[in-house]
């Protein structure tokens, strides 16, 4: 029986009469992290230093950790993170948790997300949010009652790392990766390990290109700045980039938390899609994981209408389960489906229209009214 298993029977057993609700400051409150890296749901977004980065990166969003503690122990029992994210455009509203993966509520059972969904509750009136957002990978079936409208949202492909290369390489797809594994080890990749914010630069240039290519807007540079400036000290994150005859032509940036190592950002330069330096940066980072004892490879998070990411992640052998978006109150779910792909296809629209010099500015004012 695994750990998840485990969890979930324990859905209906009573909780404590010594369990006390209060809101949590992370960032000053030594029980916090402890908490989260002892959770079997923590996660590397969970952490104070999260939302550090959020908080330092965009105005408009503010934490809110409402947390089970037991008056006994004065430990922390379950907790239920949520962003208030403030926009002119797009209004206000509650995120578990922005620019996350993964983000589960760190709850073992139905009981507790109900208490912490009554105080989210009490603060989204309190708030005056127009609705509450949460995001599910782990937790499903603990949320579905308290919080209804249910729509499964993103893929995620995670793939379980056996200690044995060879033996890990042969369940990849033969032609599509073991061949392009081989082809980019032939072509004169050289591999960069990044330790500075010039080599985040790199990625960067990356990440425009790339976003305008797809005519998508490119996140703001500060996000990634501040990003690297808090976590890369905490070695939670690592920057992997590809060179060929000293250029740099593709980044990946890795999130590290406990036994999980996360492909969060990936971008290539089109033109040497032929040399597999993508695939490469991929493999690389998956040795490196297996060398460091890390159990599970995750390949992010993917809309299911991304056929082509979708069989790219799939051909590395990984398993896939949904990413669930939660609303309340319920007829959000419904109403955002539609307002979302509207305001979609009208960025990359725009996107796809302006000069490359203009993306970095409606990247910014994108992302000043979402989370």
């Amino acid at each position: 029986m695994t750990t998840h298993d485990r969890i979930l029977l324990q859905g209906h057993l009573p909780l404590k009469s010594t369990l006390t609700t209060e809101f949590i400051d992370p960032v000053n409150d030594a029980r916090w992290d402890k908490f989260v890296e002892g959770h079997p749901f923590g996660w590397l977004t969970h952490l104070s230093s999260w939302k550090k980065v959020v908080e330092k990166s965009f105005e408009h969003m503010k934490g809110y950790y409402p947390a089970l503690v037991d008056k006994g122990t004065d430990e922390i029992r379950a907790a239920l993170p949520v962003f208030e994210i403030k926009s002119w455009l797009t209004g206000r509203k509650l995120v578990s948790i922005p620019w996350a993966t993964l983000s589960d509520p760190l709850v073992t059972c139905r009981e507790e997300f109900d208490l912490l969904a009554r105080e989210v509750h009490d603060l989204t009136e309190k708030l005056g949010a127009d609705h509450v957002e949460i995001r599910s990978l782990y937790t499903a079936a603990m949320i579905d009652d308290g919080i209804p409208g249910e729509r499964p949202h993103f893929k995620h492909h995670y793939l379980i790392l056996d200690h044995d290369l060879d033996r890990l390489k042969r369940s990849f797809h033969r032609t599509c990766v073991q061949q392009r594994i081989r082809r980019a080890l032939g072509s004169n990749l050289t591999l960069r390990t990044g330790d500075s914010e010039e080599h985040l630069k790199i990625m960067y240039v990356l990440h425009v290109k790339n976003r305008k290519q797809k005519c998508l807007p490119p996140q703001p540079y500060i996000f990634f700045k501040n990003m690297w400036e808090i976590l890369y000290p905490e070695k939670r994150i690592s920057l992997l980039i590809a060179e060929y005859d000293g250029q740099p032509i593709a980044a990946l940036l890795l999130f590290k938390f406990r036994d999980r190592i996360s492909a969060e950002v990936a971008h290539m330069d089109e033109n040497f899609r032929g040399i597999s330096p993508n695939i490469f940066l991929f493999w690389e980072a998956i040795m490196q994981a297996v060398h460091d004892d890390y159990r599970i490879f995750d390949f992010g998070r993917t809309a299911p209408t991304n056929q082509s990411l979708m069989a790219f992640k799939s051909r590395w052998g990984t398993n896939v389960t949904d990413i669930s978006f939660f609303y309340y109150p319920e007829k959000k779910c419904h109403e955002l489906t539609e307002i979302y792909s509207q305001r979609y296809n009208m960025i990359k629209l725009l996107c796809k229209y302006t000069p490359d010099f203009v993306q970095p500015y409606i990247g910014r004012f994108c992302y000043r009214h979402t989370g």
